[in-house]
């Protein structure tokens, strides 16, 4: 019995022991291939770095460092792609690992001394390059990174200096010298805005500020600088868009939420009046700009799209009184050519023709060869000449704006006014006669589109001395005359049969 147990266990034995070799030799393969898996990632991640494929090596060197989370090289690896797209907060912590990992890694604190360097960290970068030079005396990069750096500090100071006296311009200057060697450190960033803003040279300044924005995290005091700035300049949707981005950070933000609002409300209107602009359709034009006016008080750069719009669509609609004051107000905050061509229009509708003449010749002045002021020039110097003829409107009591259906209607009532037929005193109806040819005239020239077209333009249609043809003005239009007895206004009986369109 005892032999048959003792067999038995034998057999167990042998059976487990088998199974632990296999394991065993299953985990080495295992091993074997992680490790084989961890070089390709690293070899196919180098060959993507030389060919500048940045997201594709860094892809590689993640899964390197996920498998094997010892392996200083994969870390050192993925610092110098992280350097190399100016990652420098990710960058520095492989840096911070590797030399956990292997202290004595002097080519890791090397790159790490530079790039602290690079971040403004003086103190820190003097400490890891001291310790280079100290091992490596003959590397002549880390000696001159080492030497820089109480150069730096020194510069740093007197830029302090210059911007707390409101000395922007040398500030600037030895900055933009800094910042070729310290190009990570927002501080720097932030002076250099602060320095440009000094100087009035806003863009500038918002260049450098989305800078410090990408340098730092959850810089909601950076959107809401970048949405301020952008408003002043008269960039309401840029601004917006920045203030969107501080409200993803913080939507209760205490700044950015109350600009938020207001910035919704003055961009619908702005974006109102262009597409109604757009369309013609001046009376939409006119009412969302004046809200933008309601709505924003004092910046000029916002100010000025409104009144802008309010030139334009102002003198389509006819108003040119409103049209010729929103035009000079635009023109106080931008100095525009085609704002004084927009003011002319609105004054050659009032038949101020000098006026318009200066103004067109303004734009010129601004903007040599500008096209639409030389034709502008043009067309009020043959409006003035044709002042001294008939003048259509006038002749109807209409403007240079009115519809074909407000001269019709204009028209409609002047020949009721002035039929000749109502008239018995032979000089009445000789002045009638008169007043409701010209009536007529107006009235043909003004519904035709085409001869409205050339009238418009300085050119009489009817004016044979003009070009027109000097055809007789009733040969046209819905109106019929019969007239018995020869000349109708020669003084014999005749009788008008008048048809209205």
């Amino acid at each position: 019995m005892n032999e048959f147990n003792v067999a038995h266990l034998s057999k167990r034995m042998a059976s487990f022991l088998l199974f632990l070799s296999c394991f065993d030799s299953l985990l080495y393969w295992v091993n074997c291939a992680t490790q084989a898996e961890i070089d390709q990632h690293l070899q196919l991640g180098m060959n993507m770095l030389a060919t500048g494929a940045y997201s594709d090596a860094l892809s590689h060197f993640h899964a390197a460092v996920d498998a094997d989370p010892s392996n200083y090289m994969s870390y050192y690896k993925r610092a110098t792609v992280y350097m190399a797209i100016s990652r420098s907060r990710p960058a520095l912590n492989d840096l911070d690992k590797i030399l956990q990992l292997k202290p004595d890694f002097l080519k890791a604190r090397h790159q790490r001394g530079g790039l602290l360097l690079k971040m403004g960290r003086l103190d820190e970068a003097h400490i890891d390059l001291e310790n280079v030079v100290r091992r490596e005396p003959e590397n002549e990069v880390a000696q001159k990174q080492y030497s820089m750096v109480n150069t730096l500090k020194e510069q740093i100071e007197d830029i302090r200096d210059y911007i707390n006296w409101n000395n922007y311009e040398p500030a600037i200057e030895i900055l933009n010298e800094i910042l070729e060697h310290i190009p990570w450190d927002p501080s720097l960033r932030e002076l250099r805005a602060d320095a440009y803003l000094g100087m009035g040279n806003v863009v500038h300044a918002i260049s450098d500020i989305r800078s410090v924005t990408k340098l730092t995290s959850d810089n909601t005091g950076g959107f809401f600088k970048l949405a301020t700035l952008h408003y002043q300049l008269g960039e309401a949707d840029e601004s917006l868009n920045e203030i969107r981005e501080c409200l993803k950070l913080d939507p209760e933000h205490k700044d950015c939420f109350p600009l938020y609002k207001k910035l919704k409300k003055v961009v619908k209107f702005l974006n109102n009046a262009k597409e109604a602009r757009e369309k013609d359709d001046w009376e939409e034009c006119v009412a969302s700009a004046q809200k933008v006016l309601k709505n924003e008080p004092s910046v000029t750069g916002i100010r000025f799209h409104a009144h802008d719009r309010l030139c334009h669509c102002q003198g389509k609609a006819g108003n040119s009184a409103e049209s010729r004051k929103a035009c000079s107000d635009a023109i106080k905050i931008e100095d525009e050519p085609r704002l004084y061509c927009d003011r002319a229009d609105a004054y050659l509708q009032e038949d101020l023709y000098d006026e318009a003449l200066n103004d067109f010749r303004a734009a010129l002045e601004r903007e040599e060869g500008f096209t639409r002021a030389k034709e502008g020039i043009a067309k009020a110097q043959k409006l003035q000449k044709q002042a001294g003829k008939r003048d259509y409107y006038k002749i109807l009591g209409v403007k240079r704006s009115s519809t074909k259906k407000e001269i019709n209607k204009a028209y409609k009532k002047l020949a009721m006014q002035w039929h000749p037929d109502k008239f018995l005193d032979e000089e009445d109806k000789k002045i009638a006669e008169k007043k409701f040819m010209d009536i007529a005239a107006a009235k043909e020239v003004l519904t035709d589109a085409d001869m409205r077209t050339k009238y418009d333009q300085g050119e009489d249609p009817l004016d044979a001395e003009g070009g027109g043809g000097g055809d007789h003005p009733f040969r046209h239009g819905g109106q019929q005359f019969h007239f018995p007895g020869g000349n109708p206004f020669g003084g014999g009986p005749f009788q008008f049969k008048f048809h209205f369109n």
